[in-house]
C-alpha cells in the first residue's frame, strides 16, 4: 500500500546533492561490487552490493524510516533493489537515476568514469 508520504521511486543526481549540502538526513547505499566501489565512491556511501543484500539486510534495518537513496553504476541494479526495499516495508526509499555515472557526468568530474 502506497502513503501519501512515499516520495518519488527516482531522484536526480542535482537533487542529492541538494540534499547532501542542506545536511539532509539519508543513507546514500552503493549497490555495486566492491571492485567498482574500489575504483570511485561518492563520499559518505555505504557499500551493500546488491548480491549480497539479502543475507545483510539486517545491517539497514536501522534506517527502516529513514530516506534511503540508491545507487549502482548507472540505474538498473539500484532501481531493482529500491522496489525490494519498497516491499520490504522501507517506505523512503528511492533509486538515483542514472547512478554514479551521472554523478560523474553532472555533480562532481572528480569522481571517475568507468
Amino acid at each position: 500500500m502506497s502513503s501519501t508520504s512515499e516520495p518519488a521511486l527516482e531522484v536526480s543526481v542535482t537533487e542529492v546533492k541538494q540534499m547532501q549540502d542542506a545536511s539532509t538526513d539519508f543513507l546514500l547505499l552503493d549497490v555495486r561490487n566492491p571492485d567498482e566501489y574500489e575504483l570511485c565512491r561518492i563520499e559518505g556511501s555505504m557499500l551493500l552490493p546488491m548480491g549480497e543484500l539479502m543475507d545483510r539486510i539486517g545491517e539497514i534495518e536501522e534506517h527502516r524510516d529513514r530516506t534511503i537513496v540508491v545507487h549502482c553504476h548507472h540505474g538498473g541494479r539500484s532501481m531493482q533493489v529500491t522496489q525490494f526495499l519498497r516491499q520490504k516495508g522501507f517506505s523512503h526509499v528511492q533509486n538515483m537515476a542514472g547512478g554514479i555515472e551521472s554523478w560523474s557526468l553532472e555533480v562532481d568530474s572528480a569522481v571517475p568514469r568507468y
